[in-house]
């Protein structure tokens, strides 16, 4: 396929999918955002952990549509959330890392901006990471409700609902937590939670993708050795990650109990009937699988986040989809399209609004998604996920084993990587290929311009 078709059809997919949407509440509809740090897709009780109990999350997702193969943008907090807010990948914008300010010329188009001037009254709690840790007041778009603290976060948010709020509006709850998770490796004091110390017995066992496959990228080791304070668990052993699984999951039902709150105030408020509610979360954590913890790499842990939309009306409650979205640019697009504004020039989400609406699991959507990383802090290792509907496809930029290919019905836990077998040539050529396209639209900075970062191009 050529570049040429590749950019056709994808312009004839975003015509499709941008489509008007009916929504029988009202014709727009308020939007509820609430967003997590650093909880992994299966870190729910709704998806059948049994390690963990989130009934108000369980509960969005009784109420809405549950995707199963929601990645995120980035896998660390500043980047993704830069996808999120600014429609863009992190690398076009010059914000692959934390810490870097949005640019000037992207504020006035930032979606709090793009939502404020659609009539929309956007207010904005907790954490904001873009860059700042709480979002500064009016500049972009919204009005700040409450800093950068999961303290006191949720009764603010329950008070906007409870005193009347302008229709429509845009609420965003965003949460700390399990972010706390960070700390607890390091044995500091945790800043929003408090965690008992636990039996080893009451703790939770190891994942069966506990051990790294044998031909494992070798740049992960690599990285984590070089940055200590993000991975002191170079010598965990088993009852040591029992014990971080343990705090892990308590993490996440203590952030579940505060959702709580703001659930209670949808319900007593009767907003169900004309809100789309969001649910996820930035990126995931290793919680312990191939030895890992924290994010940056490209493990299935890591990238693939909680997404529950809840519909005006509750439409399709308890629906799930398996369809592929990146819940950074892909959420970007879907919030303008539920709130009737045109996606800005040189966007490439692809919204998921019609998707949810047609609760068909059968719907053709995108082909694949696309996570990008830069290690936080290390040695500044790039790598790609390249994520089709059966395989994901893995590059870091050096080392030895820096291609990975999965099996993803067969092998979610990414223990035998396929592109060391000759028998998938085929398959990691098709996975390359597609990458390939991604990496010339996108404008991937290449290590030279005559050495392509993709073997064989």
């Amino acid at each position: 396929m050529k570049i040429e078709r590749y950019l056709t059809n994808k312009m004839l997919l975003l015509t499709s999918i941008f489509a008007p949407i009916n929504l029988a509440a009202q014709e727009r509809p308020n939007i509820i955002y609430i967003l997590t740090d650093q909880q992994t897709a299966t870190a729910m009780s709704c998806v059948g952990n049994t390690d963990i109990h989130t009934p108000n999350i369980d509960r969005l997702a009784q109420s809405g549509i549950l995707f199963k193969n929601a990645y995120c943008a980035a896998p660390l907090s500043g980047p993704s959330r830069a996808a999120m807010f600014t429609g863009h990948f992190s690398h076009e914008i010059g914000m692959p890392s934390n810490g870097i300010p949005m640019p000037e010329d992207l504020r006035g188009l930032s979606l709090g901006m793009l939502m404020k001037n659609a009539g929309y009254d956007c207010v904005y709690g907790g954490k904001w990471h873009v860059h700042t840790p709480s979002i500064p007041n009016q500049t972009f778009g919204f009005r700040k409700l409450y800093e950068h603290n999961d303290s006191g976060l949720a009764e603010a948010c329950s008070a906007y609902l409870d005193n009347n709020p302008h229709f429509p509006f845009f609420l965003v709850a965003s949460f700390d937590n399990p972010h706390n998770i960070c700390e607890f490796a390091r044995q500091q004091n945790l800043p929003f939670a408090e965690i008992p110390m636990a039996d080893l017995a009451d703790c939770p066992g190891l994942p069966l993708n506990y051990e790294r496959n044998p031909y494992d990228a070798d740049v992960i080791c690599y990285e984590k050795s070089l940055n200590y304070s993000a991975y002191p668990t170079s010598h965990y052993t088993a009852d040591d990650w029992r014990r971080y699984r343990n705090a892990y999951f308590r993490l996440v039902e203590h952030v579940d109990m505060e959702i709580g709150k703001i659930v209670d105030a949808i319900d007593r408020n009767n907003l169900w009937e004309n809100s789309v509610i969001i649910f996820t979360s930035d990126h995931g954590d290793g919680v312990g699988a191939h030895h890992w913890n924290q994010k940056s790499a490209l493990y299935e842990e890591v990238v693939n986040v909680p997404l529950i939309i809840v519909l005006p009306d509750k439409k399709h409650a308890g629906a799930e989809l398996p369809q592929l979205v990146n819940n950074g640019v892909d959420f970007f697009a879907s919030v303008c399209q539920w709130g009737g504004v045109d996606l800005p020039d040189g966007l490439c989400g692809v919204s998921y609004a019609s998707l949810a609406e047609s609760g068909d699991p059968g719907r053709t959507h995108q082909a694949y998604i696309v996570t990008e990383t830069l290690f936080d802090k290390g040695g500044n290792t790039r790598g790609w996920m390249l994520r089709t509907q059966r395989y994901k496809y893995i590059l870091y930029d050096k080392g030895r084993y820096r291609e990975q290919l999965f099996d993803m019905c067969r092998d979610r836990g990414e223990m035998r990587n396929l592109a060391v077998e000759h028998k998938y040539q085929e398959t990691l050529n098709k996975h390359r290929k597609l990458l390939y396209e991604w990496m010339n639209y996108h404008h991937v900075k290449q290590i030279r311009t005559e050495v392509h970062l993709i073997p064989g191009f």
